[in-house]
């Protein structure tokens, strides 16, 4: 534990709609198996390069990604607007896996001193789940190195998936995930609760139960449940009676009903649908519009070609009114088990106080 806690040195963590400095992303090489080698590998590339093209009108990319065969890829595929070329920066950081949100450094802003650092948290691949990528413990500490901020170790096992925060000192995580004895046996509620305050400066907890079927984070919060603003937040909801999602995210609606943020006021729940079932080689993928990206004047929102797909996008067009929603096709991106949200971790600007 640090003292004095780094909440009261005055640091933050912002919420994702707050100005960023950038966007971080890392690569899918071929060797990594969350895209085996083939049709399924070859498929998610030009997904990629959507993202890039997006976020890079929107503010700057770091993109990790060592391979020379994948940076030339990259080069004769992206066909970048030269406007924004400038935009993208790749780095020598080597990542097994591509899930940058789960193996990056989590930032946080001191607005007074008008400074942002980085703090780094232990990555054990959900759980020990995939020993071939625990190397990618050490991506925090690079990504920190990279921009010349000061990191602290938080010491404790946590993705950045399995946290959403308002920025006021609110966050959401569900108890499937953080209170998992696979992360932090160690640590009850308390103990965990304690450390998000020290290193991320929330002052208020918000435990869902449970995420969705297939998804194998053992239930991050960014598949499920969302802030839009300090008060309101978009959750999924599966209307058909005989889905196994049905029953858990009808029992996060109504933890959501009871609960409020920071300062007492309730929570504004607006209700997302959840796309028809995604299933891949016989495998029930966690497909989810909840799974958006929040960058500077863009959202990243996955798409199914699902009948649902317009209503998510007028949903969240409805949230964002000042940023444009680029909806884009995630069937066969899902079949690493993640979109968007955990492709990318934000990197704050910093704003300092008068």
């Amino acid at each position: 534990m640090i003292s004095p806690s780094l909440a009261d040195q005055g640091w933050r963590m912002p919420a994702e709609w707050e100005t960023h400095a950038a966007t971080w992303m890392s690569w899918p090489s071929r060797e990594n198996t969350s895209f085996p080698d083939g049709d399924h590998h070859d498929q998610v590339l030009p997904v990629f390069l959507e993202m890039i093209r997006a976020l890079t009108s929107s503010e700057r990319l770091y993109l990790n990604c060592t391979d020379p065969d994948d940076r030339a890829y990259i080069e004769a595929n992206l066909n970048l607007d030269e406007a924004f070329r400038e935009n993208l920066v790749i780095t020598d950081i080597s990542a097994v896996y591509p899930w940058c949100r789960d193996h990056g450094a989590i930032f946080i802003v001191n607005d007074e001193l008008g400074e942002v650092a980085a703090t780094s948290w232990k990555y054990n691949a959900w759980g020990g789940k995939y020993p071939e990528a625990f190397p990618d413990n050490n991506i925090s500490t690079a990504m920190a190195k990279l921009l010349g901020v000061q990191e602290f170790d938080a010491g404790l096992v946590l993705e950045g998936g399995s946290i959403d925060c308002n920025g006021c000192g609110t966050v959401l995580t569900t108890e499937s995930c953080l209170l998992n004895p696979n992360r932090n046996p160690q640590l009850d509620r308390a103990g965990i609760e304690r450390h998000l305050y020290d290193y991320l400066g929330f002052e208020k907890v918000l435990w869902l139960h449970d995420g969705i079927v297939g998804d194998d984070t053992d239930g991050h919060i960014d598949d499920i449940t969302r802030f839009i603003n300090p008060e309101t937040v978009v959750t999924v909801i599966e209307e058909d009676g005989s889905d196994p999602n049905h029953l858990p995210l009808e029992r996060n609606w109504q933890r959501l009903r009871r609960m409020t943020t920071e300062d007492g006021s309730p929570l504004n729940i607006i209700a997302l649908p959840m796309p028809a079932p995604v299933i891949i080689d016989g495998q029930r993928l966690p497909a989810s519009y909840a799974n958006f990206y929040i960058a500077n004047s863009v959202v990243l929102l996955p798409v199914f070609d699902d009948p649902k797909d317009t209503e998510a996008i007028a949903i969240l067009s409805e949230c964002f009114p000042d940023r444009r929603i680029v909806p884009i096709n995630s069937r066969e991106l899902v079949w690493g088990l993640g979109s968007f949200h955990c492709l990318t971790q934000q990197v704050p600007a910093v704003r300092r106080q008068r």
